[in-house]
């Protein structure tokens, strides 16, 4: 159980389909403070009401800008601030892609710590969706999270085309500064899976299968 452990620490358990009902949500919080997972990374709407239901007995993740990523600034920071407000502990932002396609490094990099200050002190995980870039973006939004105020870069939304790979979180782990964390998300099916992308450099990984497997073994 040991090992087990130690992968449950990394894991933000998921679950934000649109259709996810409360019923849903209330079992990934109970699941969640069962096997003491890093996190429970729900959709917005719920932050409140989970907030309240766990006590903080598991941390609280949302998602802002999801899954696309490209609402305003202002928005995203408005999101970031209620969700703050309504009890979330850990937030999970979609950069805007357009930005990193016209070359906008700078931009996005304001972008960050612009809702990293409205995260008030919350930790602060930034979603570049890997699969819609390449290997150079890849290693270049690295090193721009790096710089940047958040503290983890994370692959993937797991609603676009493909989720975390082997090789996107080495790119990253050659590329990250600092101290800057890796989340991995996305498409991790397996305890092996779990473990690769912990041995390559993830801290974190954002799943719902994990939990699942280890409840049925």
């Amino acid at each position: 159980m040991d090992k087990y452990e130690q992968i449950l620490k990394k894991v933000d358990h998921t679950l934000l389909k649109p259709e996810s009902k409360w019923e849903d949500i209330k079992v990934i919080c109970d699941e969640g403070i069962k096997y003491q997972t890093a996190s429970v990374c729900i959709p917005p709407s719920f932050v409140a009401k989970a907030s309240d239901y766990v006590k903080g007995k598991v941390k609280i993740c949302t998602v802002i800008g999801f899954p696309n990523g490209y609402n305003t600034t202002e928005v995203k920071c408005f999101e970031t601030s209620t969700a703050v407000k309504e009890g979330a502990d850990e937030i999970d932002m979609v950069i805007n892609i357009g930005m990193v396609k016209e070359g906008r490094y700078n931009d996005v990099l304001d972008e960050i710590n612009k809702i990293k200050d409205a995260c008030d002190g919350r930790l602060l995980k930034v979603i570049v969706e890997t699969c819609l870039l390449t290997e150079e973006e890849i290693a270049s939004l690295s090193e721009i999270v790096s710089k940047s105020n958040a503290e983890y870069i994370k692959t993937s939304t797991g609603f676009s085309t493909a989720g975390a790979t082997f090789d996107v979180v080495k790119i990253m782990a050659d590329n990250v500064s600092g101290g800057t964390k890796i989340k991995a998300a996305g498409g991790i099916s397996s305890l092996e899976d779990a473990e690769k992308f912990i041995s390559l450099g993830a801290d974190r990984l954002g799943t719902s299968r994990i939990v699942n497997i280890i409840k049925n073994n």
